[in-house]
């Protein structure tokens, strides 16, 4: 079944029947239909119109410039009316109007300047998608760009919301897991795969994984995958769990928009040395948010 998920995922712009999908998980069409309703909760329909929507949501939220029908295109879409009115369904307004309230990126100069005076006047508060603001004004500086090479990986998959009750997951489950297997002392991912700013919260997944070496096989609930390698925008981060969404959000909404770089379809996600790792979940730590990057198209 995670080999089925990792084949929707990489394969959102092809024809993705049940018979296709069956073989990835070597069943028949017709028990793998119920298998997969049971599992997942939702049938395998909905979920592929549900993951096609939200993962066309993120990349007009994250790139300001990506025409609506490139981003339906890029997800299986075989035109901009279906995808139009599959997004108005799913999301309540149709693509360019929901972008507009969404993404930052869009605001003019004058009304993002007040946005953040009453960000930095408020004391806790939140958006009205739950999240906290983030207040700091980010630099060209802060944000450099890095070539990584390809990264073999083992991970855990974590399911719920990001941000405090993910970092309780990292400290209990994925921590121990890493010191039972004696990898301890390598790189380690957090590979955020939905953005909370459109996925339910209940349903955001993000892998947490440490590099290992090619002889490594998985044991039980974990997987192996490869982190592809490229051009990555790195933001330098130092805080806690409840602060790295807002650091997120700066690197879409305020570095990328006039960065003359677009996000291609590499996953995203937090890059952990050896030296940048905390010793206890809760305490303040350090990460490389990276995102990949190419050159916006002439």
């Amino acid at each position: 079944m995670q080999r089925v998920l990792q084949h929707i995922d990489a394969h959102l712009a092809e024809t993705l029947d049940l018979k296709t999908i069956a073989q990835v998980a070597h069943f028949s069409p017709y028990h793998f239909h119920r298998l997969f309703a049971a599992w997942m909760g939702e049938t395998l329909g909905d979920y592929l119109r549900r993951r096609r929507l939200e993962t066309a949501a993120a990349r007009l939220r994250a790139d300001p410039a990506l025409p609506v029908l490139n981003a339906a295109l890029d997800v299986g879409f075989g035109s901009g009316e279906a995808f139009t009115r599959a997004f108005r369904q799913h999301f309540g307004s149709p693509p360019s109007t929901w972008r507009r309230q969404r993404n930052p990126g869009q605001a003019t100069r004058k009304l993002d300047q007040a946005d953040r005076k009453r960000d930095q006047a408020s004391d806790g508060t939140c958006r009205d998608d739950g999240l906290p603001f983030y207040t700091p004004e980010l630099t060209s500086m802060d944000v450099r760009l890095i070539d990584l090479p390809p990264a073999r990986i083992a991970y855990l998959r974590y399911t719920g919301p990001y941000g405090p009750a993910l970092g309780e997951f990292w400290g209990r489950t994925f921590m121990p897991w890493v010191a039972e297997h004696g990898l301890a002392g390598r790189t380690m991912y957090g590979i955020s795969l939905d953005d909370p700013s459109v996925t339910p919260p209940s349903e955001c997944r993000c892998d947490t994984g440490v590099e290992v070496d090619d002889n490594f096989r998985a044991p039980g609930d974990a997987h192996v995958t490869t982190l592809p390698g490229g051009r990555y925008a790195a933001l330098h981060f130092e805080g806690t769990g409840a602060e790295i969404g807002a650091a997120w959000r700066a690197i879409f909404g305020q570095w990328l928009p006039d960065s003359g770089y677009q996000v291609d379809n590499r996953p995203c996600f937090e890059r952990y040395l050896p030296e940048q790792m905390a010793s206890a979940p809760g305490q303040r730590f350090v990460c490389d948010i990276c995102i990949p990057v190419v050159p916006l198209e002439a």
